[in-house]
């Protein structure tokens, strides 16, 4: 898809066609409406498979970690990585989601709505402009900056959420609570690397994500796009 397009002008109406849509251009929306919820429910799907991944390997991470005595906390770390593996993948998967979930919710509000409350459906130059000039000239509606923050503050900072306390719980007080912080510091060591570092490691990774999560929620209330199609969270 294209990262920006320019705007479709308006055709001059058929002759004789008015501003109204005949019964076979209403059947002719029915059936796109259907595509593309299909669409839209399709790559749904796809996200909910990342989030699983995510959910299913700190599950076993923390199962790992937590197995015995002289089990490693190293899973928990690990685990961290992968899970912003699948968040990248996610986020690269709901900019396309956001595409057909927005023409939905447009031909939902400015098609459906006015035909259930006895208005009838009428080219206005605007819904219908608009939703020909995103078929004309497909673009993404979010950046990926924008879809990362997104299904992180949606999912994912729960499930990093998890995964500090864990290792956090890991080092304090598995298998035995830790008699002092150098005792916690040498936990967490992995091998030649000093506990500090990697405790400080740690800490900078979710403080990044926390900023993130921030920064793209200001993103949203302050940059959302204007005449074109919105997509609603």
């Amino acid at each position: 898809m294209n990262a920006k397009s320019d705007p479709i002008p308006l055709r001059e109406n058929r002759q004789g066609a008015g501003d109204e849509f005949s019964t076979g251009e209403l059947g002719a929306l029915a059936h796109l409406y259907r595509g593309e919820v299909y669409r839209s429910t399709l790559w749904r799907t796809r996200l909910d498979q990342t989030t699983n991944w995510s959910v299913v390997t700190t599950g076993l991470a923390l199962s790992l970690s937590f197995a015995g005595p002289e089990a490693t906390p190293l899973p928990l770390l690990l685990v961290g990585l992968l899970v912003c593996v699948f968040l990248a993948f996610e986020a690269r998967r709901y900019r396309y989601f956001n595409v057909w979930r927005a023409r939905c919710r447009l031909m939902e509000t400015d098609l459906y709505v006015p035909m259930l409350r006895g208005r009838g459906v009428q080219m206005d130059g605007k819904w219908n402009t608009l939703l020909a000039a995103d078929y004309a000239r497909p673009q993404f509606h979010i950046s990926y900056l924008r879809a990362l923050g997104r299904r992180l503050r949606k999912n994912y900072a729960y499930i990093l959420a998890v995964q500090a306390v864990a290792y956090g719980g890991k080092l304090a007080i598995h298998p035995e609570p830790a008699q002092s912080f150098a005792v916690f510091m040498e936990r967490a060591a992995v091998g030649p690397i000093h506990g500090s570092w990697v405790v400080l490691g740690a800490a900078l990774f979710h403080a990044a994500w926390v900023i993130l999560a921030l920064y793209t929620w200001r993103l949203e209330t302050h940059l959302r796009p204007k005449g074109k199609l919105i997509s609603i969270a």
